[in-house]
């Protein structure tokens, strides 16, 4: 499955998405013609992570459009233990697209910058903002791009001339260096682009893994300099006095967006004191009677931890801010109001907190939006009618909720899901079934710990266990997961013993085939993944006759150097198979054109077959390429594919970027059955559920309806040449059973979709913000007969996966073509079955 590119551009406490997953998952890597010019792809490179003194923090919207900043600013840092003497060093910079003329720009530096301390380096001012950087301790003039670009901390001040990241990070002179946008100079991949109103900034742990991409994030600049000043409101700026409920308003938005606030007052409820985006929430001891109106704000104070304490009354001032992820004008998020640049004085402590909201099943609305067919921001916000209007009347306060049941597992993120509403549409092992675009399950609730990992370490549950006793804490909108619960108290996890399924063998006149996604197998995997996805063929799948494969990666894995043979990531899953006590199955594939299915960028995913030779052969017929397509012949009323393995109208646009169905012809007891893997694009570019566009837009929707329809018409093909021909259509369509993809899979009644033979709850092989839902799939002609299905639950609700997605398998008896020939297979098949049974 392929729920598009999770790459980090919001703040995120410390410790915290690739359909699928991802968690940077998939999509295509942009090289820039610069890159090009200068001798191809640019290849991620690393230096030596400083020990000491590195860039923290940089920013190029100063003083453009919409900026508050009025320049430009570099920001060090230092995490080592001795002060660092920056007489003679110099930061730099080069322009992101680095074209042969283009020239690395010098600020040199003085002074020292001291353990955990910060330094400040002013650069190009604009025209544009209203605020002062704090005062600098160094200044130059150097103009950045506010979206792309390099800076690098250098150990002297003479240019550098490199202009590739493997040169300039082979240059001993250079410390650090960061590379955002599209910047052709970086470490590893490039952080994200920043904007004229956001920077990139290195975690509070200034963490340098050497990959900018995973070492800066996107957020509110914070400039700091080596006295800890950071820009805020400046002394005598005029404010607004407000309350905490005239801040947060009736609507989405803030009345006092983008404006300044004084005579803010509250109890502090909470603190987060780790991560990129510290800050602390206070409420409003005093609401008013408007229940639209939250009493709770979040005050943000970036990577500085606050000095304030649970209990405190404070009295504050500050700018309002609508926080997005994204770029505000395009995000498909909702956003997150909030106090930044603020000051403030503690007018007491340990005082009451004030009473949470204790969440109880009938509280949170059925119904998750207005249907408003557009942004929903400016709406009035209704609490009692819509559960997404709920929590935005309760943002920045404290929930409280009780023995609540997980309903989706914990992640690396420390991430997890819960049920406010534990009737609503339950799974038999304790999950959330969802059934419908219209029936999203409005009790389930993300919970994410902010309490430190020395304090309370974030519990790793299953899909079922309980968070026993009180979990409570602030109301915060995220866009990974909609609206999280930040625990500052966390229940204890109960253990409800969670097991993975294992399905029956298949009899002897039985053929198994089974679909599984192994989310981007490569040689460079653990023996641990590979061990477990074996056991789970051999033991919990039993050993099928014949197994689909979707995220089959190339033999160098997501390493981009143009290999796209498979052969030793097979090789090594199916020995591992055979260790695992399995038979020795053999694969048929077809490698793609190089970076032309999507997928994690080099690892040329795609789909494949594995059959276990003692039970099924394989027909295998000349001609399947890349490029080329299978056809169907008719020879004396039977079916066959003119390649086998052929891949199913590949040039078509409905395939672009995206994997091309495999077809196989397959042969069982004499039976021909015909199987097509498949792995439909992915759910990328859809706008969120829980996003500011309700109802949201599906547009990956279009192309999965391009390939269902030509898949469809592939199969109208096999079956007017044979009306009786075993055909069986499997893999990651990534979509759900009442889709538009499925519903033109299964027009015409040539395809039944197995899993709408189990019952609702049932229906389900993945689990996503805490939904149990429907991804996978297989789909049957009408000739298979005694058709057995099951959906194998081995991953999905787990904490510890192997994919993240559950397998699956159909058992049936293949047709052999007629009336009579059916009835005497039918008759050795039941045969088959006494002595089975009897030995």
């Amino acid at each position: 499955m392929q729920r598009g590119l999770r790459v980090t551009i919001s703040r995120r406490p410390a410790g915290g998405r690739s359909a699928g997953g991802t968690r940077l998952t998939r999509g295509a890597v942009a090289v820039s013609a610069a890159a090009l010019a200068l001798g191809g792809l640019a290849v991620p490179a690393a230096a030596a992570p400083s020990a000491d003194a590195l860039i923290a923090e940089v920013y190029g919207g100063g003083g453009n459009s919409g900026a508050t900043l009025t320049n430009d600013f570099i920001e060090l840092a230092n995490h080592g233990g001795a002060p660092v003497a920056l007489d003679g060093y110099s930061v730099q910079y080069l322009p992101g697209s680095a074209s042969a003329s283009s020239k690395w720009q010098v600020t040199p530096l003085t002074g020292s910058v001291a353990p955990k301390g910060r330094y400040l380096v002013a650069e190009g001012k604009g025209n544009g903002g209203t605020v002062a950087l704090p005062t600098p301790d160094a200044t130059g003039g150097i103009a950045m791009s506010a979206t792309a670009g390099t800076v690098a901390l250098v150990s002297d001040s003479a240019p550098l001339t490199c202009k590739t990241a493997a040169d300039c990070l082979a240059d001993s002179r250079v410390k650090d260096l960061v590379g955002f946008g599209d910047a052709v100079v970086r470490e590893g991949n490039p952080a994200a682009a920043p904007s004229n109103t956001t920077s990139v900034a290195r975690a509070a742990t200034l963490a340098d893994t050497d990959d900018n991409s995973a070492d800066f994030t996107v957020g509110d600049p914070t400039p700091t300099n080596t006295k800890g000043e950071t820009t805020g409101t400046q002394p005598g700026e005029p404010g607004v006095p407000a309350k905490i409920h005239d801040i947060q308003g009736t609507t989405r938005i803030s009345p006092f967006k983008d404006k300044q606030v004084e005579d803010v007052t509250g109890i502090v409820t909470a603190v987060r004191s780790f991560g990129s985006a510290r800050g602390f929430w206070i409420t409003d001891p005093h609401p008013d009677s408007d229940p639209r109106t939250s009493e709770g704000l979040f005050v943000f104070t970036g990577s500085t931890t606050p000095a304030v304490a649970v209990g405190d009354a404070i009295t504050a001032r500050g700018k309002v801010k609508e926080y997005y992820p994204d770029a505000p004008a395009t995000s498909n998020y909702q956003s997150l109001t909030e106090l930044t640049s603020a000051q403030w004085t503690v007018d007491s402590a340990g005082n009451p907190l004030p009473a949470p909201t204790v969440l109880t099943p009938d509280q949170v609305p059925d119904v998750l939006a207005p249907n408003a067919g557009g942004n929903i921001e400016s709406l009035p916000l209704e609490p009692s009618k819509y559960a997404l209007d709920f929590w935005e009347a309760h943002e920045s306060e404290i929930v409280q909720i009780s023995d609540a049941r997980v309903v989706g597992p914990s992640n690396k993120y420390g991430e997890l899901y819960v049920t406010t509403k534990p009737q609503q549409n339950p799974t038999p092992r304790g999950g959330t079934v969802y059934l419908g675009y219209d029936k999203i399950n409005t009790g389930v609730l993300k919970v994410q710990s902010i309490i430190p990992a020395a304090q309370q370490a974030a519990p790793k549950v299953n899909t079922g266990d309980v968070l026993t006793g009180v979990t409570s804490g602030p109301v915060e909108y995220s866009n990974y997961g909609g609206y999280t619960l930040l625990a500052s108290k966390l229940g204890a996890a109960k253990d409800n013993k969670l097991q993975r399924e294992t399905t029956r063998k298949q009899r002897p006149g039985e053929l198994s085939v089974a679909t599984y996604n192994v989310e981007n197998l490569a040689p460079s995997d653990s023996d641990t993944k590979y061990a477990q996805l074996a056991h789970g063929i051999v033991d919990n799948l039993a050993t099928p006759d014949i197994v689909t494969l979707e995220e089959i990666q190339d033999n160098s894995g997501a390493t981009d150097d143009g290999t796209v043979d498979a052969d030793a990531t097979l090789k090594k899953f199916t020995d591992t198979i055979v260790a695992a006590g399995g038979p020795q199955y053999q694969w048929r594939q077809i490698n793609p054109v190089n970076d032309e299915d999507g997928g994690q960028p080099g690892g040329n995913i795609r789909v494949g077959f594995l059959f276990n030779p003692a039970r099924v052969s394989f027909v295998d017929r000349p001609g399947g390429s890349p490029t080329s397509s299978v056809g169907v012949v008719s020879d004396h009323g039977k079916a066959h594919l003119t390649q086998s393995p052929g891949r199913v109208d590949p040039g078509n646009e409905a395939w672009e970027d995206s994997r091309k169905p495999l077809a196989g012809e397959f042969v069982f007891r004499g039976r021909t059955v015909f199987v097509l893997a498949n792995h439909f694009n992915s759910k990328g570019g859809d706008q969120p559920t829980h996003g500011r566009y309700q109802p949201p837009t599906r547009s990956s929707e279009v192309q999965r309806q391009k390939q269902a329809t030509v898949l469809q018409g592939f199969v109208a093909q096999l079956l007017g040449a044979d009306p009786r021909a075993n055909v069986v259509v499997a893999g990651d369509l990534n979509d759900y059973q009442f889709s538009p993809a499925l519903a033109k899979l299964t027009s015409g009644g040539l395809l039944k979709d197995l899993i709408s033979t189990l019952p609702p709850a049932e229906r389900y092989s993945y689990v996503y913000e805490g939904q149990s839902q429907v991804l996978d799939h297989i789909l049957a002609s009408g000739a298979p007969r005694g058709v057995d299905y099951d959906v194998v639950h081995v991953n999905a609700e787990f904490a510890d996966q192997a994919s993240d997605h559950d397998p699956q398998v159909v058992r049936f008896r293949p047709s052999a073509g007629n009336p009579f020939a059916d009835f005497a297979n039918d008759v050795l098949d039941q045969l088959d079955r006494l002595l089975h049974r009897t030995a």
